[in-house]
């Protein structure tokens, strides 16, 4: 109990890393929803155009960049509250800024939860398109990349949430 007491109520660890591991679940899930959407279509394709291995594939990857932006967002958070080696900075976290963060790390995750499996979809859709007209790859890619850019604006303002809280926190602390 001392150890639930001192990472969740004492101070904010156990909150940020929830938050943490959210954003990296939830990125994870979706990238391999995504990347089993899309490779379902991409098999099938294959099976009559073994030719377009390299054009599907990279179709298929695609979905998979959410589960390494949860892995940024986690990375970015162990390393700037201090959770990362620096215990005596990580310490100074309160339980507010640790579910704020955790807050961050949920909504993160359920972006990239959502559009990893969407892009999923609209990949499955370029395959087809590649399948049926091959000269209009180039085209094909924009689609699903369309569907990439929530993702990454979600990142953004997920760093952007963590620098200005980390900011904030260290002010509050100061007063």
């Amino acid at each position: 109990m001392d150890v639930l007491k001192f990472y969740f109520l004492d101070s904010g660890i156990g909150w940020t890393v929830l938050g943490a591991m959210i954003a990296l679940a939830f990125g994870g899930v979706g990238s391999a929803w995504g990347i089993s959407i899309a490779a379902g279509q991409g098999a099938g394709v294959l099976s009559e155009k073994p030719s377009l291995f390299g054009k599907v594939f990279l179709l298929i990857l695609l979905p998979g960049t959410q589960g390494l932006y949860g892995m940024v967002f986690a990375f970015l958070v162990t390393s700037f509250t201090g959770i990362q080696g620096d215990i005596a900075r990580a310490q100074t976290l309160t339980p507010g800024i640790g579910i704020a963060l955790a807050f961050v790390g949920a909504l993160l995750g359920l972006v990239l939860l959502i559009s990893a499996r969407y892009q999923g979809e609209t990949a499955a859709a370029a395959i087809n398109l590649v399948a049926k007209k091959e000269d209009q790859f180039g085209r094909a890619i924009i689609l699903p990349a369309l569907v990439e850019t929530y993702a990454v604006f979600g990142l953004l303002v997920a760093i952007l949430m963590l620098n200005w809280l980390i900011v904030a926190g260290k002010t509050l602390a100061a007063v």
